[in-house]
């Protein structure tokens, strides 16, 4: 199944009005995996979702399914099933024949497809409720439900609008544990857009993050998070401050920077920068600590602390530094509480020089939803 399913798009551009909505995409996605698209609302990521399954035809470029050219197959001929936002459920038919409504469009008999039906409610725990109607079912079962109708047509990949966002928090969470379940036991691809970096992050094989119709990185969760390509990635994804300087030197593959205010930080797997360029890097906002009093004026922030959140394991503390962005420290909270900051006070954060990680890409902007 999964070099049935792997997804190949090439170069591919999608314009309304003389815009374009998905500009010279390339991505591959293996076949098998979870991927999920990420970014702002506006980026592209719903309309190339919907050029996967059809519902929209690309200006140029191609899709491959399975090593097939898609891209001018009609929706039931690419081997995709797309599960709508809304769920689309036909509120007068009984779940066992929203799920084999499919079917039915297909000439099954109605013993057949109401017996596939059946079998599909089991898979995802509703065969009990086979006979009511959706009205009767919570949010969470109306999902399971749309989930099995698109499964039903045994497709090679399953499309995914937004399929959480109608829930609430600990629907959601429960949720992204039956997509992976579901996901692993069937071996399909999976293509999920959504807009909420957990549940990217929980669930993705591949992320892919855009902004303004364009790829700003396509990599592993870990890589994404750990490592990520741009200003715009850092911040978007979370977890990350995004600082920037100006090289005044590279020795041993690390570049010295040094920050408007004389700071210096250091940065390793830097040997493609040189004297005088301007660099933005980031640094992970949990590995930061916070001291009254300077130890070391490199690889640190100086600031006012702006506001205090406890979060439970961790507490966020923000700091104004001057700088055009706040810089945001998450302290352990056992190491928090035995040291407390109040809003007003003034400190040091410190990290490890290790820590620094170079951005190489250009895009500078805040990773907002765009208007």
């Amino acid at each position: 199944m999964s070099d049935q399913s792997r997804i190949d798009i090439q170069n591919v551009t999608k314009t309304f009005g003389g815009i374009n909505a998905v500009s010279e995409v390339d991505l591959s996605i293996e076949g098998g995996a979870y991927c999920c698209m990420i970014g702002p609302s506006g980026c592209g990521k719903t309309t190339l979702l919907r050029m996967i399954a059809g519902h929209e035809t690309p200006t140029s470029g191609t899709i491959s399914i399975g090593g097939q050219d898609v891209t001018s197959l009609k929706t039931g001929s690419r081997g995709t099933a797309l599960m709508f936002q809304n769920y689309a459920l036909f509120p007068h038919l009984t779940i066992t024949d929203n799920v084999a409504f499919s079917l039915k469009v297909r000439g099954q008999s109605a013993d057949a497809r109401r017996e596939a039906a059946r079998e599909m409610l089991d898979r995802v725990q509703l065969l009990h409720l086979a006979n009511r109607v959706p009205s009767e079912l919570s949010g969470g079962q109306q999902q399971r439900v749309a989930l099995a109708r698109a499964l039903i047509t045994n497709p090679k990949v399953l499309l995914l609008d937004e399929p959480l966002s109608a829930l609430d928090e600990f629907l959601r969470l429960r949720m992204r544990v039956e997509l992976k379940r579901l996901q692993s036991d069937l071996g399909i691809t999976f293509v999920h857009v959504t807009h909420t970096q957990p549940e990217a992050i929980a669930l993705a094989d591949q992320v892919v993050v855009m902004d303004h119709g364009v790829i700003e990185q396509a990599a592993s969760p870990r890589e994404i998070y750990n490592k990520p390509h741009s200003p715009y990635v850092a911040r978007f994804m979370g977890g990350q401050n995004v600082l920037g300087g100006t090289v005044e030197r590279v020795s041993d593959n690390t570049a010295i920077a040094l920050s408007p205010d004389g700071t210096r930080y250091d940065l390793p797997d830097a040997n493609d920068v040189k004297p005088g360029d301007k660099v933005r890097f980031s640094v992970r906002r949990d590995r930061i600590s916070l001291a009254d009093k300077a130890q070391d004026a490199s690889n640190s922030a100086f600031g006012q602390v702006t506001n205090i959140e406890y979060q439970g394991t961790f507490v966020k503390v923000s700091l104004d530094t001057g700088q055009r962005e706040e810089f945001i420290a998450y302290v352990d909270d056992e190491e928090y509480f035995a040291a407390p900051k109040e809003v007003g006070q003034k400190v040091y954060a410190t990290w490890k020089p290790h820590l620094n990680h170079l951005l190489r890409g250009t895009n500078d902007s805040a990773g907002m939803p765009h208007e």
